[in-house]
């Protein structure tokens, strides 16, 4: 297969399905009561003080928010406001989350949480109790920060590599330039180090666009995401969310192309003693639940490794203020250490978005090449 294939079939496909599968449709039954304005006043005043909260900052970074936040200036929080996108109770609600931007966080019937397990969430305003119970649910398929992060990533991702496919069509036979010759190694690497090698010489091409796919997905929004402005910023790789799909990918991927032989050796596995398998199943119930931990394992790990990151560093940054309030000389002489350490933890960083693409495919791949393994006679 031609290098032109591998990148028109290898990143166009899934891009924007990824893009939705961080899209909460969550059941939001629980209602907040008619006095929230109350709750809303209060923990409004409660940070108003001035004081720097260092885990609401870190959260504010590493959760999703119905919002891109872009600055902090005096007292006023400079963002773009995403749309809204609710339904409930038979109908469709559509409007921008700036019109949370009031006392009470509410508009239309509608609350933007601010305290609770709710928290950051759209729930309905209720009165009675039995409306909190009994109430229809809210579903949330707003644009938030996430969703809109993946999306124009994806948008990246499909311009430089179409152009790059289209440099092979117009330069056949030739050297590679510019962004041909920069992402040529990495596309050589995915086919012959993980694909091959993991798949075999002979069956490994019907996966490239998967595996390519969700390389380059990972390893570009894991650079994004060390951007500290916008459109970077993002804490896309590390919603677990994001992880949870990608995941679910690779195990369906790996059911539907199991050989029979793979399905046998897990129902019957080879060398385990027969009490084991027919009086006392428990061999059978151990592989099926190795089955379903494989994916969750590939899920858990990405998203901890790249959200740990982004927390490390932020809690470093956030020595800066915590001591800066203390003292101001005691401030400056932290920030020297805090400052170096996150660039530090920058340059580290740099490398893992390589590695934790990398582990994830490779794994994707190792999982799909056991699945499709023969029987030997």
């Amino acid at each position: 297969m031609s290098f032109t294939r591998f990148l028109r079939l290898g990143l166009l496909p899934a891009l924007l399905f990824l893009g939705w599968g961080s899209a909460r449709a969550e059941d939001h039954t629980q209602l907040v009561p008619a006095d929230s304005a109350a709750i809303t006043t209060e923990h409004s005043a409660s940070h108003g003080e001035g004081k720097f909260n260092a885990g609401e900052m870190i959260l504010e970074h590493v959760v999703d928010n119905h919002e891109w936040h872009i600055a902090e200036i005096g007292d006023h929080h400079l963002s773009i406001p995403l749309p809204v996108i609710l339904y409930y109770d038979g109908k469709l609600f559509c409007f921008s989350s700036a019109r949370f931007h009031n006392e009470t966080h509410s508009w239309e019937g509608f609350t933007l949480a601010q305290e609770g397990k709710e928290k950051g969430k759209i729930v309905r305003t209720g009165v009675h109790g039995a409306e909190r119970e009994k109430g229809p649910a809210v579903y949330d398929f707003s644009i938030t920060k996430t969703v809109l992060a993946i999306f124009l990533s994806s948008a990246l991702l499909i311009l430089v590599f179409v152009s790059v496919a289209r440099s092979y069509t117009r330069n056949r036979g030739k050297a590679p330039r510019g962004l041909q010759s920069l992402l040529e190694p990495l596309i050589l690497f995915v086919r012959d180090d993980i694909a091959k090698s993991s798949i075999g010489e002979k069956r490994y091409e019907k996966f490239m666009p998967y595996l390519l796919t969700i390389f380059f997905f990972i390893f570009f929004n894991n650079l994004l995401g060390l951007i500290p402005i916008f459109p970077g910023g993002a804490n896309v790789t590390g919603n677990i969310a994001v992880t949870l799909v990608m995941a679910t990918f690779t195990f369906l991927i790996t059911s539907v192309n199991g050989t029979k032989s793979y399905w046998l050796h897990i129902i019957n596995t080879p060398g385990v003693p027969w009490w084991l398998k027919i009086p006392l199943p428990l061999m059978p119930v151990v592989e099926i639940i190795g089955v379903v931990t494989k994916p969750f394992v590939l899920m858990i790990r990405l998203f901890a490794n790249i959200t740990a990151g982004h927390i490390i560093a932020l809690g470093f940054i956030s020595l800066v203020f915590i001591f800066g309030a203390i003292s101001a000389a005691l401030g400056l002489s932290v920030s020297i250490g805090s400052v170096a350490f996150v660039l530090f933890m920058d340059l580290l960083e740099l490398l893992v978005a390589f590695i934790q693409a990398y582990v994830f495919t490779l794994l994707s791949a190792l999982y799909v090449g056991l699945a499709m393994v023969e029987e030997h006679h």
